[in-house]
């Protein structure tokens, strides 16, 4: 056990020695979590959006200050002329077309129908869909409130006049991977009462922040891991070592409890930071984050030593780090769900360690969910800890 301590004194005076390695340990992590929770985001915001309004009536105008209004649209110019809108558009100037075609108020008043067509960039299909359910939704709102609004609009108290659809017509040319070429809205005989469980506000980062955390604790855990034992390589006293009366298992432990011990500080210091700044809920135990984080740094940690038992410069270990934490990451659910993926990737994603920390941070933190309903996750890091750190173990005998 004494042996042991002097290797875990050792390997925190050489971390804490190298002023690069602190800085990369601690300063990092929060400078990656307070500009990647922000910055990191599917929320549209300042879309540039150009509007051609050919009726010039009051009820046009009125459809166009519920854009105005909207914090998430930015209109940028308006014009007459669907070739300079075409052109914006092209060079990158607008995201979004709004043309109201004439006669729009008067087919309203006298076929209770209009058409508006909507243009959309949609190279990122992404950005495309949420401009288009926005958009639907600013249209909706506002063809609710000519149901009761309309009739004040003109002049002639005896015509009746219901607003039953409007029309929403993307070009088809400008715009893809949309699921519905149209949208309508229509009177609805019956209300719909939505609550959103969990994250009541819908505040995107209050999905992010669990999400960045778990990026923080693989990277730290994985990329240090390799780097620190492949430097000792490097310098040539990893040979000292091997030839010394130490045991194998002691200089494994020594190796891997300082940054164990770093993971599970770099946790702490990242939920408090996510509640101080954030606000993140902390509905479940965090008895229960804290369980999965100490299996979890096991796996990441076994991972960085095979890593480092296979390469012999610290640049090999980093490009094969980065290789696996890439895949990982993107595939782990931090951006996209994991169950709207391919199912060869639904299926691939068995064995990736990442998905499974980042589901039971997302759920213990807002939904509370216990080891009960995350059983799966934690057997799963169970066995991949024990199988990545037996074959990290039996590569390192093998080749010192």
């Amino acid at each position: 056990m004494r042996t042991i301590l002097y290797i875990i004194q050792k390997e925190f005076i050489q971390v804490f020695r190298n002023r690069i390695m602190v800085f990369i340990n601690f300063a990092i992590p929060i400078f990656q979590m307070l500009i990647l929770v922000h910055a990191a985001t599917f929320e549209m915001q300042n879309i540039k959006m150009l509007i051609i309004d050919r009726d010039m009536s009051p009820v046009s105008r009125g459809l166009i200050s519920k854009f105005q209004g909207s914090p998430f649209y930015k209109l940028t110019e308006s014009t007459f002329s669907s070739v300079a809108a075409e052109n914006a558009m092209k060079n990158g100037e607008v995201d979004i077309i709004l043309e109201i075609p004439q006669h729009f108020e008067k087919d309203l008043v006298r076929q209770n129908k209009s058409d508006v067509q909507i243009i959309i960039n949609a190279i990122n299909g992404s950005a495309a869909a949420l401009t288009y359910a926005y958009t639907g939704s600013i249209i909706a709102d506002y063809n609710k409130k000519l149901n009761s609004d309309l009739p004040k609009y003109f002049s002639n108290p005896g015509i009746s006049t219901t607003i039953t659809d409007i029309s929403f017509s993307p070009n088809p040319s400008a715009i893809t991977d949309l699921n519905s070429p149209s949208f309508r809205t229509q009177n609805s005989a019956f209300r719909i009462n939505v609550n959103h469980w969990y994250n009541p506000e819908l505040n995107y980062k209050t999905f992010m922040v669990p999400g960045i955390l778990a990026l923080l604790v693989t990277i730290v855990g994985l990329f240090l891991t390799a780097m620190n034992v492949v430097k000792e390589k490097e310098l040539g006293t990893i040979e000292q070592i091997n030839v010394s009366p130490i045991k194998k298992y002691q200089l494994i432990i020594g190796k891997l409890v300082p940054f164990w011990l770093i993971g599970m500080f770099e946790l702490s210091f990242g939920l408090t930071i996510g509640k101080i700044l954030f606000d993140i809920p902390m509905v479940g135990n965090l008895l229960v984050i804290f369980t999965f984080t100490a299996i979890y740094l096991v796996v990441v940690l076994g991972m960085g030593l095979f890593i480092a038992t296979v390469t012999n410069t610290q640049q090999q270990a980093m490009f094969i780090a980065w290789f696996f934490v890439v895949i990982f990451i993107l595939m782990s659910g931090l951006f996209t769900a994991v169950e709207n993926m391919p199912q060869w990737a639904q299926t691939l994603n068995k064995i990736n360690p990442v998905a499974y920390y980042m589901k039971a941070l997302r759920m213990n933190l807002l939904k509370g969910s216990g080891f009960s309903e995350l059983k799966t996750e934690f057997l799963s890091l169970l066995i991949y800890g024990i199988a990545i750190l037996s074959l990290a173990i039996w590569r390192y005998r093998k080749t010192t």
